[in-house]
């Protein structure tokens, strides 16, 4: 129901614009997750494993939508197995980035939650674009093939 939602809102939207609202409304969640949630709201002990991994989720989801939108050059995104490629190179780093937190110069805690869902951020991010980008080649054919 929501996706459908979604589906309406961005319809006659550019795959770009699309990409832009997504990476400022996720940047926003981020920092509202880290600066604001974090430090000055009382988080049920129940929750807070949520708050602890949202941002390594959202982030994570954001990945093909930002090499898309700052990258367009480097990583193409035409096809499915752009995306692959794309997704998995920015989940490779995401990992590494992880378990670089383990050198404690870093002054940063390692996690296996935040690499569970990055993994799974990755997969829904990855799942959300190539329907935009299905949907958004399809309508670039038939808007140069008129009837």
């Amino acid at each position: 129901m929501a996706f459908r939602y979604f589906q309406f809102q961005t319809m006659g939207m550019s795959l770009k614009k699309i990409s832009k609202w997504m990476m400022i409304s996720g940047v926003l969640m981020i920092w509202s997750v880290k600066f604001v949630i974090r430090p000055f709201v009382h988080i049920p002990a129940a929750l807070k494993p949520l708050v602890g991994f949202a941002p390594n989720l959202i982030g994570s989801f954001l990945l093909p939508f930002g090499a898309y939108l700052f990258f367009r050059k480097i990583f193409r995104l035409q096809t499915a197995a752009d995306l692959n490629r794309t997704c998995s190179f920015g989940l490779l780093l995401v990992i590494i980035n992880e378990y670089l937190q383990r050198i404690p110069v870093f002054g940063r805690t390692f996690d296996y939650l935040d690499i569970v869902f990055s993994v799974v951020g990755v997969f829904a991010g990855h799942l959300v674009f190539s329907r935009l980008l299905h949907r958004s080649a399809r309508s670039l054919i038939s808007s140069s093939h008129p009837v």
